[in-house]
């Protein structure tokens, strides 16, 4: 049995979907191979409950905050089981609604597990497809060190199957997903011990968002380890488990072990070499700036290429490549530049555009700083504190605006705005010209001196 499609995408995650749908807006014949939940990452074990857990952190936080607002309550603990259940039934009404936007849209969803057979063509099951177009959406699993004992510990997907909340938990990691969890974990009720490979948390983030965290997440009690490079786990005799590092300390009295040391594609085992598409060292598939693969006709968007492995980012680049292919826009691309996002921790971060240090790295004594700290109209009432810190990177006499970073209550609402305006070419002057919404955290980006 076989089919021929204009349009074939494997992987049926936000990238790969929102192509799908969009060419399919153009008029094209669209089918996405899937063998697993469909939203891929983000809506199964990424985003989506990633933030349902981190709003329920937030919950735990206000209510430690509400005697010092006039409110008689008492501490409570979470029923994590009612929380998974809750948050477990929206994914899977996510994953039906993808399934009938794909219906809606007359895309055809195959199920199965392709592999690239030549030719544009994939073979599943027993079914060959083809096409005159081939989008590679197959995205990435979290990586587990090569280490003795390392399946002891559990990975970012193996937090949202966790039944409760552990005693205690150790998190070995230093990026986005490393203190997302540590944070959530440690609201709702965690030991937690974060062990970093090197010296810092967020290491290609801005310096001042960087420490700032750290000092934040030290406050809840969340340990930290720098220079802390795990190379094995065992269970100690009490039946808890045990890191050791390279550095020869032994880390002790763990119920939980969480690797969040990274992600790579799955590439593995989709038959790229049939195709003799070209990947680098690490399985991503290569592309040029349009999605372009080295073989013409297929293309590569999402956590697949390595490339800013976050879902709108996914979105964007399929909704254009689906443009450029079907919709007569043949320069339709996505920029890379100037890509906003956001760490859920506690306080969340919200960074676009260039560090303090890149921008300086280019361009030298042209770069002027402002930046501010303060203590949030929010915590002036409450017992526990949570600084807000903001920075504003601009560049050249006409100070052009070339990086925004904030960490404090409201950065990952806030940012999108400065985001858009930065894209804009805005200058200091632009924001100076705003008038400040008062009383705000955001008002302190307009009125920097």
């Amino acid at each position: 049995m076989s089919a021929h499609f204009d349009f074939l995408v494997i992987g049926a995650g936000s990238g790969g979907v929102a192509a799908a749908r969009r060419a399919a807006e153009h008029g094209a014949s669209c089918a996405v191979v899937e063998h697993g939940r469909l939203g891929g990452t983000c809506v199964n074990v990424g985003c989506v409950p990633k933030k349902i857990m981190w709003n329920a952190a937030g919950v735990a936080h206000a209510l430690a905050d509400a005697r010092d607002y006039g409110f008689d309550v008492s501490p409570a603990a979470v029923d994590w089981a009612a929380l998974k259940g809750a948050r477990d039934r929206y994914v899977a009404d996510l994953n039906r609604a993808y399934e009938r936007h794909l219906e809606k849209a007359g895309v055809r969803l195959i199920r199965g597990t392709a592999r690239l057979l030549g030719g544009r063509s994939a073979g599943v099951g027993g079914e060959r497809v083809s096409a005159d177009h081939l989008l590679i959406a197959t995205g990435g699993v979290p990586t587990v060190p090569d280490v003795p004992g390392a399946g002891l510990g559990i990975t970012s997907d193996g937090f949202f199957e966790l039944e409760e909340c552990p005693r205690r938990a150790c998190v070995v990691g230093s990026g986005y997903v490393a203190v997302e969890l540590a944070g959530m974990l440690r609201a709702l009720g965690a030991e937690v011990t974060l062990l970093v490979r090197k010296e810092h948390l967020l290491r290609t983030f801005d310096d001042m968002l960087r420490e700032a965290l750290e000092r934040e997440m030290r406050a809840d009690g969340i340990t930290i380890l720098p220079h802390a490079h795990a190379s094995g786990v065992r269970r100690g005799a009490d039946g808890r488990l045990e890191v050791e590092t390279v550095e020869g300390n032994v880390h002790r009295g763990f119920g939980t072990l969480l690797w969040a040391i990274g992600r790579h594609p799955l590439t593995a085992r989709l038959g790229l070499e049939q195709e003799d598409v070209r990947m680098d060292a690490e399985g991503h598939v290569a592309v040029d700036e349009f999605q372009n693969t080295n073989v013409p006709g297929i293309y590569a968007v999402g956590d697949v290429t390595g490339r800013h492995p976050l879902t709108p980012v996914a979105i964007a680049a399929g909704r254009r490549l689906a443009d450029r292919l079907f919709g007569r826009r043949p320069e339709r691309h996505l920029s890379y530049e100037n890509i906003p996002t956001v760490v859920f921790s506690h306080p969340p971060i919200g960074t676009v555009g260039l560090t303090e240090a890149e921008a300086r790295a280019r361009h030298g004594d042209a770069v002027r700083v402002y930046r501010t700290e303060f203590n949030p109209m929010y915590h002036a009432f409450t017992a526990h504190k949570r600084r807000c810190a903001m920075k504003l990177v601009t560049v050249g006499p006409e100070e052009k605006v070339v990086g925004c970073h904030i960490i404090g209550i409201g950065a990952d609402e806030m940012l999108q705005g400065f985001a858009v305006a930065l894209r804009m070419g805005a200058t200091k002057a632009d924001l100076d010209d705003t008038v400040a919404i008062h009383p705000t955290g955001a008002e302190e980006l307009v009125t920097l001196r």
